[in-house]
């Protein structure tokens, strides 16, 4: 560990609140709209935030504030478990060179476009 540097283990929704910048309320609603997002409570009832459920809010609010996905968008994002890009689509090559398939679209778009002109 680096000087001064402790690592936790549990943060409170007070820190976490200060640390991600949402309200408390809103970490609160968060919890009953998205399943993977349960923190824990100590006997006095207090939720304790490990590092992966601020891990987890910050990706929810990068989605809700910066990708402005609604929270059921949010939800099947986090659900599908698909990382990058929000509009990013990913395709799967099946058997065909990805080389070999380019230049069949550009051939038949040229196919499709002289007919067109014609």
């Amino acid at each position: 560990m680096g000087k001064g540097t402790i690592k936790r283990l549990y943060y409170s929704i007070g820190e976490v609140s200060r640390l991600t910048e949402l309200e408390p309320y809103i970490l609160r609603y968060w919890e009953s709209e998205f399943p993977q997002l349960k923190p824990s409570k100590n006997k006095a009832g207090n939720r304790t935030y490990r590092i992966k459920d601020i891990q987890l809010i910050v990706q929810i609010k990068k989605l809700l504030y910066e990708d402005k996905f609604t929270i059921e968008g949010a939800k099947k994002r986090l659900a599908s478990g698909v990382e990058g890009e929000p509009n990013q689509l990913k395709f799967r090559f099946s058997g065909a060179q990805p080389k070999e398939l380019v230049q069949k679209i550009k051939s038949e778009l040229q196919d499709i476009l002289k007919t067109l002109d014609s």
